[in-house]
């Protein structure tokens, strides 16, 4: 049942590929093609990652310091999480002519778009360092925010470009893996690089070595991109790539056809609620923390970098799982109630006071809810295949941004007004609900019926 299933999704695929004259003569016939995959994928793969986790890793990058930021600037703690939630707010007006570029101009013009605009940000917050210039220090922040249009929809087109049917899923989990890495990054560093505790003018000084290191790192990754990261293989990795490369795209008839979906749309809630919990909590972790152990500094940085690191391994094992089994669905879902179980665990030790016991948890709750990240991409490129995967994934960011900037801000509000724990509560029962919304997705493999059909 399962493969004459497959047999019909790809027939209407072929339907649509013969009408517009591609290389298959009869949406009935099969045509055995050898494919090639090129070891310069990986090359174009690894920079990819360090040019993401460059972009990513100063999304918190003020906000995991919030104190500090607050103490040497004098702005308030609201004005500091701004500087998070403006990579939410700039991405949902910019994902749509960001989709419509790399679609029209492939992954390398984009790349260099986007590796110049993180570079120039960074750059600019270097001019920052004077108590009075935190404004230059936002724009600064706003530029790097409008460059991930760039990169966050980039992995999964990376992926069916450059690599093989069976390392796809893989290639675009480590193609994740960089903006997660970037991520731990910026949890990690700054509070290490920036002293707290310390005078006006060590803070100062810290803060100008840590801009300095980060526009340095922006400068020799753009350096790279231009030299060696190329837009496409001397022909496509396999029968979907190759499919996808012969479809003329449409951009606003694939928004259309996305946006009538089911099972897109259904998937777009439930990615964004799980990324939306994410977000929120890696935004406000400073303060969670602080509150429950005062003077954690460090340990609200380590521990945001426990939950990404774990997340890592949990985005390339989830990969692993789905390159062997494609299992999309029941990966998909199996990963997403484990973040609610991650979530409630992490809940309720969050007060314990024995922060060693916060560590384990994160560590829980981070395999599994940032582990969902690449689940939830490939699983939006098999139920829309053969659409653009950068349109696919750019609305899917869009609507994480949308919600990540809602929840944000109401997880600030319920902190104040409930607590840790009730307000870690709602984030758990929003995360159930979640995973009620992925069970009601249907299990549609397009992209896996196109690669048996012309296999």
């Amino acid at each position: 049942m399962a493969e004459q299933k497959n047999m019909e999704v790809c027939g209407s695929v072929m339907d649509g590929v013969a009408e517009k004259g591609s290389v298959l003569e009869s949406p009935t016939k099969k045509v055995p093609t050898e494919y090639t995959v090129y070891p310069i994928r990986w090359v174009v793969l690894i920079i990819f990652v360090f040019y993401s986790a460059s972009n990513s890793m100063q999304w918190i990058q003020y906000s995991i310091i919030q104190d500090a930021v607050v103490k040497y600037y004098d702005v308030t703690s609201n004005t500091v999480y701004w500087t998070s939630l403006i990579f939410m707010i700039t991405y949902v007006p910019l994902i749509f002519p960001g989709s419509f570029l790399l679609d029209k101009v492939g992954l390398r013009i984009t790349t260099i778009i986007g590796a110049f605009g993180t570079c120039a940000g960074a750059w600019l917050k270097v001019f920052s360092v004077p108590q009075d210039m935190f404004w230059l220090g936002f724009l600064g922040q706003t530029v790097v925010a409008i460059s991930q249009v760039f990169i966050l929809n980039v992995p999964p087109r990376l992926a069916a470009v450059w690599f093989g049917a069976d390392q796809v899923s893989s290639a675009c989990s480590v193609g994740v893996f960089g903006n997660q890495l970037g991520v731990a990054i910026g949890f990690f560093l700054p509070p290490i690089l920036v002293r707290a505790q310390g005078t006006v003018e060590e803070i100062g000084a810290d803060f100008q070595l840590m801009f300095y290191l980060v526009a340095g790192f922006t400068s020799v990754l753009f350096v790279l991109i231009l030299l060696f990261f190329k837009k496409a293989p001397p022909s496509p990795p396999s029968a979907a790539a190759d499919l996808g490369s012969s479809l003329d795209s449409n951009f606003l008839q694939s928004i259309k056809k996305l946006l009538t979906n089911r099972n897109y749309v259904l998937l777009l809630i439930s990615y964004g609620l799980n990324v939306g919990v994410f977000y929120a909590i890696s935004t406000l972790l400073n303060q969670i923390i602080l509150n429950n152990y005062p003077g954690a500094n460090a340990d609200a940085g380590r521990i945001g970098l426990v939950i990404v690191v774990a997340g890592m391994v949990g985005s390339v094992v989830s990969g692993m799982v789905l390159d062997k089994t494609h299992r999309f669905k029941e990966t998909t879902l199996a990963v997403y109630a484990a973040s609610v179980i991650g979530m409630v665990i992490f809940t309720f030790t969050l007060d314990c006071g024995i922060i060693g016991v916060v560590y384990l948890s994160s560590i829980i709750l981070g395999f599994f809810m940032t582990g969902y990240l690449p689940v939830g991409f490939e699983f939006a490129s098999e139920v829309t295949f053969p659409e653009p995967e950068g349109t696919t994934s750019g609305i899917l960011n869009a609507c994480v941004q949308i919600f990540g900037m809602t929840l944000t801000l109401s997880y600030e509000q319920m902190l104040a007004k409930l607590g840790d724990r009730w307000s870690n509560v709602i984030l758990c029962a929003i995360l159930a609900v979640g995973t009620v919304i992925t069970a009601l997705i249907k299990s549609d493999l397009r992209r896996q019926a196109a690669s048996e059909y012309k296999g």
